[in-house]
């Protein structure tokens, strides 16, 4: 009798961490479609506004430069802020010019987004000499590795857009920031469905 009752017990502990695991298991595929579909919903986001700044970017570059003159005078504000968290003398003075530089890059830069796009077209042509040059060290030291040929197409690629968009400067503010910022959006936007969309599936 005794060993009846223990069984009908162990069957019902068992029962219920049967129900209660289905229950966690449907709760967290339920929080995961959820998440998924954000993210895919975001990532459809991402690659629309991509094809929208390849197709206008000019428009596109324009908005960037924008944006960077709010970050700009936003960093103004605080570096202004923290000037006055204590510290030296030395250093509250410091903190206050480089609010100073700040704003008034970024009020320039809202205030003349042409001349801006234009400077930023020439700052993103030398970062990308930088890289290039640093992928082809990197190339180099890693010449007996598998793999590395990729680094090296890589580099000739990053040089090449840095002497197309140095060789045509100024006139390559019209296409080179746009462009840059909608294929980035658009592989980013790409490889988050992907991600997002095999997430769902595993778990569906």
């Amino acid at each position: 009798m005794m060993h009846g009752g223990t069984r009908i017990a162990a069957s019902i502990v068992s029962g219920s961490s049967l129900s209660i695991g289905g229950y966690m298991a449907q709760a967290f595929s339920s929080e995961v479609r959820r998440v998924t579909g954000w993210s895919i919903a975001l990532s459809v986001l991402m690659i629309i506004a991509g094809f929208l700044a390849i197709a206008s970017p000019l428009l596109a570059g324009i908005a960037v430069t924008r944006l960077v003159g709010w970050l700009l005078l936003f960093s103004g504000a605080l570096h202004f802020v923290y000037a006055f968290r204590g510290g030296g003398v030395t250093a509250v003075l410091w903190e206050i010019l480089l609010a100073v530089v700040y704003a008034v890059a970024g009020i320039y830069i809202l205030a003349n987004t042409v001349i801006g796009l234009a400077t930023l077209t020439l700052v993103v042509a030398f970062y990308l000499f930088a890289e290039a040059f640093l992928e082809f060290a990197a190339s180099y030291m890693m010449r007996h590795e598998k793999g590395s040929g990729w680094l090296l197409f890589d580099a000739i690629v990053t040089l090449l857009l840095a002497v197309l968009i140095w060789g045509s400067w100024p006139a390559s503010k019209a296409w080179a920031i746009g462009i840059l910022v909608g294929v980035s959006m658009l592989f980013s936007g790409i490889s988050r469905l992907m991600i997002a969309s095999a997430v769902r599936r595993i778990t569906a």
